[in-house]
């Protein structure tokens, strides 16, 4: 057995094929992923790594299957699946996995390759492990698969509370002790035991805070936009595949930007935090239908509109379209008076949150300091983005936003 001191669950105690799967190169590996990317440019500490996320949901998902009495080789499995739930991250999380889905079919949960064959193979082989089987409740498959992937999983219980904790904004503060300690399972679903609506709530909430503050802050939103766009120019100005990078570092992938010509300036700029600046701050009510479900082409064109429009060059503006909010906890079972209900079905509080997060929902339109203005003017008549009475609460004087900044 090896004791693990951890920043948020204390000491860990790793044991079994746990153990073993830690020196793994994929495992290992994950030391150079940071856990939230970009953000640290926002929060300087929130420097931790998917390594020490991925112990932190190994542990939860240990106290998890001690409290439902689930043990043997089922137990071992989702172990083994919470250590390895994050192997197929790409460099700087889910900052390009957009992208590289795009090329490559591929999310960070795609991780039968990883785990059929090579060391995590092995050692998964070696303690009676079916490799693919292990995939498979790292995909959410199976009634044990929802520990790992699901709406009430382990997964989300640590990364609120660590992202809180390396970042110190309080708003991911739940109680996951008791989040762990009330689940049970019901006809092959897991939910929140009865009497824990509010603490199902609580995850909800915690996730609609941090995300504006955290998840989605503008700065890290301009920092990660500039990142997918060197990467993708890195792709098409080199011999590197998607298929390829997606198994690089972050260290890796900042290398390559700076060693290729064609985006060396983005390398430099993020790793001097020179960003770009918002052109456009705009809330959802301001942009017409056909901009919101513009696909990746659609919105290439669209960039090469506004810079032309603009007069100025094409790499000096970037269109940022989140997809609609969402709030997959809303889904989140739990049992009141002995029936299973979706959260969203007995909490009113959840209609709060998913008018909050349509509020708070913004495009963006970046673009260098000294040209941010000419592009702004222009992204408004490209887009047709109706600036007129809708509002916004964090602008600065000289952004072109949907509302009087002044009122």
């Amino acid at each position: 057995m090896t004791t693990i001191k951890d920043s948020v669950h204390d000491h860990i105690e790793v044991q079994g094929v746990a153990a073993a799967l830690l020196d793994t190169p994929p495992v290992q590996r994950l030391r150079q992923i940071s856990q939230l990317g970009t953000v640290t440019l926002v929060y300087p500490s929130a420097n931790h790594t998917r390594f020490e996320h991925s112990l932190g949901v190994y542990h939860l998902a240990d106290r998890a299957l001690s409290h439902l009495g689930i043990e043997g080789q089922q137990a071992e499995r989702v172990r083994a699946a919470a250590l390895l739930h994050d192997v197929g991250h790409s460099p700087y999380s889910h900052n390009v996995e957009a992208l590289i889905h795009r090329r490559t079919g591929k999310y960070h949960d795609d991780v039968d390759e990883l785990l059929g064959d090579g060391p995590v193979a092995r050692v998964l082989s070696e303690h009676g492990l079916n490799p693919d089987r292990v995939a498979g409740l790292v995909a959410g498959e199976g009634e044990l698969g929802q520990l790992v992937s699901g709406e009430l999983d382990v997964d989300r219980m640590d990364y609120l509370v660590r992202d809180a904790h390396h970042t110190g904004v309080p708003y991911g503060t739940i109680d996951h002790e008791r989040l762990v300690r009330e689940l049970c399972f019901v006809d092959g679903e897991l939910v929140l035991d009865e009497g824990n609506v509010q603490t199902a709530e609580s995850l909800l909430l915690a996730r609609a805070l941090m995300n504006p503050t955290v998840y989605q802050h503008h700065v890290a939103r301009i920092a990660k936009s500039m990142l997918r766009r060197g990467t993708e120019e890195l792709l098409a100005a080199t011999d590197t595949t998607a298929e390829t990078l997606r198994r690089w570092d972050d260290s890796n992938l900042l290398v390559a930007l700076r060693q290729c010509e064609a985006t060396t300036a983005y390398a430099r700029r993020l790793s001097q935090r020179d960003l770009y600046k918002r052109a456009v701050w705009a809330e959802w009510g301001a942009v017409p239908e056909a901009v919101l479900s513009a696909d990746h082409e659609a919105v290439g064109a669209m960039e090469r509109a506004i810079a032309d429009e603009a007069n100025v060059d094409s790499d000096a503006v970037i269109l940022d379209i989140p997809p609609e909010p969402s709030m997959t906890e809303s889904s989140s079972r739990v049992l009141v008076n002995g029936d299973v209900r979706r959260l969203g079905e007995q909490s009113t509080l959840v209609n709060a949150i998913r008018a909050a997060q349509r509020d708070q929902w913004r495009l963006g339109v970046y673009a260098p300091a000294d040209e941010s203005e000419r592009v702004g003017a222009a992204a408004i008549r490209e887009l047709g983005l109706d600036l007129d009475g809708a509002r916004v609460r964090d602008v600065r004087t000289g952004i072109h936003a949907t509302l009087d900044e002044f009122n």
